[in-house]
């Protein structure tokens, strides 16, 4: 006779799927929200310019900036605070919001916590539209191998844009001048979700991929493009010690300086 409780079980006559139905549903998230700095200012904020870095290069880039003001926090309550610095640190899980003058007409935002998929449409709308609807977008963010068509080489700095239709109306010499992302490639996360709301609300908007992910050389691209874009732009502070970066990859070829625009 088998012996019931050290025999296996029989199979479930239930399908994995069908199990999960007696699971409760998990309660949704809390929704992302922005805390202003005191005195809070007068909102919405409308900048005539409006940087966002997303990639590890322009992060740098932007932490490094001097005279800035921070303006706001945006909070996701799903990321944790604990090992926050009391001061902005690019080892900080945090979505900070600057000005870069005191007219508040240039603001410079550094998205260095993670942004999941699901919430990428939420950010975007907290960034762009409500508290603050600019009248032009620069976003800053890098290629990922992954979902680019075509050979990456560790050796060579390479860039390119998307646009929205806005910004392809506008005169060309205040446009990025760079290639435009070749078809086929994939821009996903944060980064195309900002992009898609500027086409939405019909505003100037660009966004901007570099290669590689990490390193000096990326670094001084990223510098000579916003100080394209803001001529006063102070990058002096940024390209110091910047031998000292950590780098992943090695780069050893300046190919934007190709350009006219960065000679």
């Amino acid at each position: 006779m088998e012996d019931v409780l050290t025999e296996n079980p029989p199979p479930s006559r239930f399908f994995q799927e069908d199990l999960n139905n007696f699971v409760p549903p998990p309660e949704p998230l809390p929704s992302p929200f922005i805390v202003f700095s005191n005195p809070k200012p007068k909102l919405p904020l409308r900048p005539s310019l409006l940087i966002v870095a997303v990639s590890s290069p322009s992060l740098y880039v932007l932490h490094n900036l001097p005279s800035k003001t921070l303006l706001g926090t945006l909070i996701l309550p799903e990321v944790p605070f604990s090992g926050n610095t009391i001061e902005p640190s690019l080892e900080d899980k945090s979505c900070n919001i600057y000005s870069y003058d005191d007219k508040n007409s240039i603001l410079l935002v550094s998205v260095q916590l993670p942004v999941s998929p699901e919430r990428s449409n939420i950010v975007s709308r907290l960034l762009i539209g409500q508290d603050i609807v600019p009248e032009r977008v620069v976003i800053l963010d890098s290629i990922q191998s992954r979902n680019f068509r075509g050979r990456l080489s560790p050796d060579e700095t390479l860039a390119a844009k998307l646009e929205t239709s806005a910004e392809k109306k506008a005169t060309t010499t205040s446009r990025v001048n760079l290639d435009y992302f070749p078809s086929g490639s994939v821009i996903d996360g944060l980064s195309a979700s900002l992009l898609s709301r500027c086409q939405i609300k019909n505003i100037r908007g660009t966004l901007v991929i570099s290669w590689p992910e990490f390193g000096p050389s990326v670094i001084r691209f990223v510098g000579a493009l916003l100080k394209n874009i803001i001529p006063g732009l102070d990058v002096a502070s940024v390209n110091k010690d910047l031998d000292k970066y950590s780098s992943r990859t090695g780069v050893k070829k300046d190919a934007w300086l190709d350009s006219d625009l960065y000679t």
